[in-house]
């Protein structure tokens, strides 16, 4: 753990060669890992799982919303989804607003 800590000197002394070229490269690649993996990674990961799920989306779905607007699919587009969340009521959400599928009948429930 020399690299974190600067050597001190007494004056006159000769100079000890100064490394930490290969150190500094090392501790900033294990730096780099760290963050792949733990931020980096997971982030691609719920994304592609959020693609899946809009892929995935048909009509009768029982979705909710990122604002927590629960609905029935009742028509989807290149870039909206319909949703009819009650009895003649029909709006249109962005198809990214869609956060999960819920299971058939939660409508019924809630």
């Amino acid at each position: 753990m020399d690299f974190l800590i600067s050597n001190a000197y007494a004056e006159g002394a000769a100079a000890a060669p100064a490394g930490g070229g290969i150190e500094m490269i090392l501790m900033m690649a294990v730096f780099f890992a760290i963050m792949y993996f733990m931020i980096i990674r997971p982030q691609q990961k719920r994304a592609k799982e959020h693609k899946q799920l809009l892929d995935a989306l048909s009509k009768g779905d029982e979705v909710v919303t990122g604002g927590g607007i629960l609905g029935k699919v009742a028509g989807i587009s290149e870039n909206f989804v319909e949703l009819s969340v009650s009895d003649n009521v029909t709006i249109k959400v962005q198809k990214q607003a869609i956060t999960s599928v819920m299971p058939k009948g939660t409508m019924k429930g809630a």
